[in-house]
């Protein structure tokens, strides 16, 4: 993927203990698994907004959103321009279909669509979530084809909302 018109830069320390206290590892790429870094991740500080997380101090991983450690990390590129994403009611793009240009904050109310088994992200960065509203679990998605989200492991998973990364991503 061309880094074209996305900043890369960002960094995120990761801290053994809640607090920010024991040791640290400062990460400013993808890094797949921390476990030769730190024996555990119980807060942070996120210099940039970064993978599910906008920019400030987790000082105890227990309030995270119901995550329950870090293992890894990815950074998502900040993308400057167009957003459009093609979501698809079953798996390899069948069954009713929308191109989306912005957020939505409700699958079944804006298409009357009550299932997203596939998608096409043309341009941007997005943010799916299993719940109306932006609740939920989610899933990080980059420009690319998306034939089968059970084949990605999020098998029973309804994708209900969807939301541009950008600037104003809450």
């Amino acid at each position: 993927m061309s880094n074209t018109g996305m900043n890369m830069r960002g960094k995120i320390t990761f801290y053994e203990e809640k607090n920010f206290q024991g040791r640290s590892y400062e990460c400013m790429s993808d890094c797949s698994d921390m476990s030769s870094y730190l024996s555990r991740c119980q807060s942070c500080r996120v210099e940039s907004d970064q993978y599910y997380m906008r920019r400030g101090d987790y000082s105890d991983y227990q309030n995270w959103m119901g995550m329950s450690g870090v293992k890894s990390c990815r950074m998502i590129p900040m993308h400057r321009g167009q957003f459009r994403m093609k979501i698809y009611e079953r798996e390899s793009f069948g069954g009713q279909s929308h191109e989306m240009m912005d957020d939505c904050d409700n699958v079944m109310d804006r298409y009357r669509m009550n299932d997203c088994q596939s998608c096409h992200v043309m341009d941007g960065h997005w943010l799916m979530y299993e719940q109306p509203q932006f609740r939920g679990k989610m899933m990080y998605m980059r420009p690319g084809e998306y034939r089968s989200f059970r084949d990605m492991g999020m098998s029973g998973m309804r994708f209900m909302s969807m939301r541009r990364i950008n600037d104003s991503c809450n």
